[in-house]
Formats: C-alpha cells, structure tokens, sequence
C-alpha cells in the first residue's frame, strides 16, 4: 500500500524515488543515448473493439476553483469508447509541454527520455474514430489520476476497459498536475502543491475531486449533454477508478453521489475518509502496492481504518513487486526507455496486465453482471496477487 504521504516522505529522506508516478532511476545508472529516437509504445488494449477518443474541456461556471478563487473550476477530458474500426487518426499520448512539465518536476529533464519522445509515445486510440455501429449503450467509468499526474498516465487502462466496451473518461483537474495544456495553450501547473504540501492538507484534494465527477456527469448525462457521443453511455451503470489520491477521491466521490455504483482505489490512502455510515452497500476494490517495498517509518493505517466502514461487496488485493507508480503506464514506459525503477520491480508487462484484469473484471462483474471468478479468491496464474482480505 505505497500511498502517496508515503512517497513524499521518501523524497525527503533522500531515496531513490522521485514522487508519485515517477520514471524514477538510480544515480548510478547510465541515461540512454542522446539521439535515441526508438519511439515508445503502450500495451495493445485485449478487448475485442478499437477505441476513439475525444477531448473535452468542462468549466463549472457555479464553481470557483478550490486553487485560484479568482477562476471558475475547469477541467480537461480524454473521452474513451468502442469505435469503428480504420476510422480517425492515431491519438496523441501528451502535449510535449505536458511532457516536459513532468520530466522537469521529477528531475528527469534530460535523462533517458526527452520530452518529444515522451509526448510522441503511441498510443491504440483514434481521434475522429466513429462511434461503434450498435444499438448497445456502454457503462461509463471515470477515471481520476494521482496528485500532480496528468490523465495521460492512465492511457493504458483507459485504452483497455473502452477496448472492452465501457465508455471512459478520464479527468485533468485544473492544477492538480505538473502541467496539464487547456484551451488557449494554457499549460495550468499545480497551484495545488504550493498549497497542500506544506500543512499535508491532501484531503482537499480528493474533496475536491468528490465536487468535480458529479459535475462531469451531469454534462455527460443530463438533458443537454456537453459531448457528441453522450448517447453512447448507459447512465444507468457508472463507476470510477483512480490511482494514488485519485483512488481516494473514487470512495468520496461514492459517498457524495449515489450514481456512481461501483469504485477503486489503485494504491490511494484515503485522505478523505469513507463515511461511517459506508457507501450504501456499493461495491469497492482496494488495490494495493507491495508492503515489502514501502519505506519503514512512515505507517499509514488508512486502509485499515476504513475497510469495516466498506459495507458493500468488497476486496482488498496486494500485487507483490508493485510500487506506487505500477498501476500507470510508466513502468511500461521505463521498461521500453531502458532504464530501472527500483521501486516497481514487477515489469511493466506484468504490472499492467494484472491492472487491466482486475480492474476490468471488477467492472464486468458490478456495471454489467458478468462473472469474474479471479475475484473470487487466490489463482496459480496470478501469483504476484495476494488476497490481502476478502
């Protein structure tokens, strides 16, 4: 349970580890060429459909922003769904000054991977891809990154579950990122840090979270929708997903609205605790980093403290050599880059095929009542997955 109070707390002790999400490498070890130009590549997603994507910017003209008052809340979405197949063209991974604004943050400007490659990583989506010829509609599942990660960084599970017919949103929260490009070529950085950092008020950020998803889904789903394809989600069956704090803003945002049937938490603590009274009965999945790999001094009993208030079906799973970061694509990215990340020493292959498949399961089995027997208890073919409670 590599929470992200936990990787802060490694920074500031001097470790390897850069913060959360990070494309971390030892001091010792040697950065690639510098004209290494082999293009990135995430996973191929495993369902059956190709995936369109959408970008759609949101502003809450209700909502002051919780970082600069003077500003209405704004957010930026990638809108994931099953499309027609040969339509469109390849989706981008990330804007380079996106790109550019993470690797600077974490100290890795320079090193191994330049900012346009990063960017240019490829990517199994397409934007102007039709919509999928059918009569079906798609649960929705939202998508929320950790603090200070662009929406980017959840590109391979987000690629996957539309692969496998969900429609998927996944969220850019204004300054809650490194650097994330609005509208204008605004690139927004974290005003968020400069606030929560120093006091380690990380609640309102998940809180915070709690206030935006409702909003998406009223744009998404209401009488008059903000996105072209709104006809393609089933509202009926909603879920959502997040890593790091975004893992804890899934469960508020559950607590706060009753439309989102079905939540994860990909290694988040829970800034913001789950109500005593629970979720209502909803089902929620605890996915969880190894405990061998957290730093010693720094107990984190969040997990602990709200699992009896989970009052719906529930499982807690620990993946043995996962790091915080192995829920997102930079594993996968590290791997491909040529250099370690001690913190995750799962591969990044291994990591994102065990996160594709639990995650999806969970949703196969809460939004469209499939059977999902690797929940059911420990499998031969999982060994790194450790029924930690169930």
């Amino acid at each position: 349970m590599k929470k992200i109070i936990r990787v802060l707390a490694a920074v500031a002790a001097g470790l390897v580890l850069a913060g959360p999400g990070t494309l971390a490498t030892p001091a010792a070890a040697q950065p690639a060429p510098a004209g290494d130009s082999t293009r990135l590549e995430l996973p191929r997603p495993t369902g059956a459909f190709a995936v369109g994507r959408d970008t759609l910017h949101m502003v809450d003209r209700e909502r002051k922003d919780p970082w600069v008052p003077t500003a209405d809340r704004e957010l930026l979405l990638s809108l994931y769904y099953p499309a027609l197949a040969h339509t469109g063209s390849p989706a981008p991974y990330m804007a380079v000054a996106e790109a550019k604004a993470l690797l600077t943050d974490r100290g890795q400007l320079g090193d191994h991977v330049t900012p346009e490659r990063l960017a240019a990583t490829r990517t199994h989506s397409r934007t102007g891809a039709l919509p999928r010829p059918s009569a079906d509609r798609y649960p929705l599942i939202v998508l929320s990154p950790g603090f200070t990660m662009p929406r980017a960084s959840l590109t391979t599970l987000a690629e996957d579950l539309a692969s496998r017919g969900y429609v998927v949103a996944a969220v850019d929260h204004a300054y809650e990122s490194d650097g994330t490009t609005f509208p204008g070529g605004r690139v927004l950085g974290c005003k968020a840090c400069e606030q929560v950092f120093p006091d380690r008020s990380l609640h309102r950020v998940s809180d915070g979270r709690a206030r935006d998803v409702p909003f998406v889904l009223d744009r998404l789903t209401g009488p008059r929708p903000a996105w072209r394809y709104s006809r393609l989600i089933d509202s009926r069956h909603i879920g959502m997903a997040g890593h790091s704090i975004g893992g804890a803003a899934a469960s508020a945002t559950m607590a706060a609205d009753p439309r989102v049937d079905a939540g994860v938490n990909m290694d988040g603590t829970f800034f913001t605790p789950i109500p005593e009274g629970g979720l209502g009965g909803r089902p929620f999945l605890m996915l969880a980093g190894d405990p061998a790999l957290l730093p010693p001094d720094f107990p984190d009993t969040s997990w602990e403290d709200n699992w009896p208030r989970l009052d719906g079906w529930k499982r807690w799973l620990t993946v043995k050599g996962a790091g915080h970061p192995a829920f997102t694509d930079w594993p996968v990215l590290g791997d491909e880059a040529g250099y370690p990340h001690p913190e995750t020493p799962l591969s990044g292959t291994r990591s994102q095929q065990i996160t594709r498949a639990y995650v999806g399961s969970f949703f196969d089995l809460h939004l469209r009542g499939t059977p999902a027997p690797r929940l059911d208890g420990p499998a031969a073919t999982d060994p790194e997955v450790v029924f930690h409670r169930s």
